[in-house]
């Protein structure tokens, strides 16, 4: 399956069809694929890497003739229903995509979506818990995020595209890096590097 790109560019006859990628993007995917192979390392320590054949794995828990958990094997695929209410994004995409660009909303700033999408208490889930309400617009983060979104569509759109070496496009995670306030960059002394 095909990624889709995390902003669909608005203007896509002004991005340039071939960019090379400069050392900052170079450096930031080593950087992505070196954390990547630790996050691995990390959280498959301690696991077995092969069963013996005395010593099957456990089989899966049995759910009481009720339906399987989502994501288990045999149950449904989660569905992402169309979009109502997209302000800022294109209005064409289907709720999948949407969710997509959701998510790598998150992880590049290090949230979950109750930070901008507000909790229905009187729509509640199979687990008994309030879903979320996508389509209110009642908290503030959700209004900056749009202009974060216009802000960076902006940047990519009259700078970013128009420099012929420039590498990945302006995202979320250029500034955020995982964290919902951006940290602030302290330049090292003059005396930690060398002229």
């Amino acid at each position: 399956m095909a990624r889709l790109p995390v902003y669909p560019p608005k203007h896509p006859e002004r991005i340039p069809q071939r960019m090379s990628f400069s050392r900052f993007s170079k450096a930031a995917g080593i950087t992505a694929a070196a954390s990547a192979v630790c996050l691995s390392l990390y959280l498959f320590a301690g696991q077995p890497a092969v069963h013996a054949a005395q010593d099957p794995p456990p089989p899966p828990p049995q759910n009481a003739g009720g339906p399987p958990p989502p994501g288990a094997p045999g149950a449904p695929p989660h569905s992402h229903p169309a979009p109502t209410n997209l302000k800022v994004l294109p209005r064409n995409l289907t709720g999948e995509q949407v969710h997509e660009i959701m998510e790598q909303w998150e992880g590049e700033l290090g949230t979950g979506c109750k930070t901008c999408h507000a909790v229905d208490p009187k729509n509640l889930g199979p687990n008994g818990k309030p879903r979320l309400n996508f389509a209110d617009d009642s908290k503030k983060e959700k209004q900056t995020a749009r202009k974060m979104y216009e802000m960076t569509e902006g940047i990519n759109a009259k700078y970013i595209a128009k420099i012929d070496s420039s590498g990945a496009p302006v995202t979320c995670g250029t500034c955020h890096r995982g964290h919902l306030g951006p940290e602030p960059f302290v330049a090292p002394k003059e005396e930690d590097h060398p002229h």
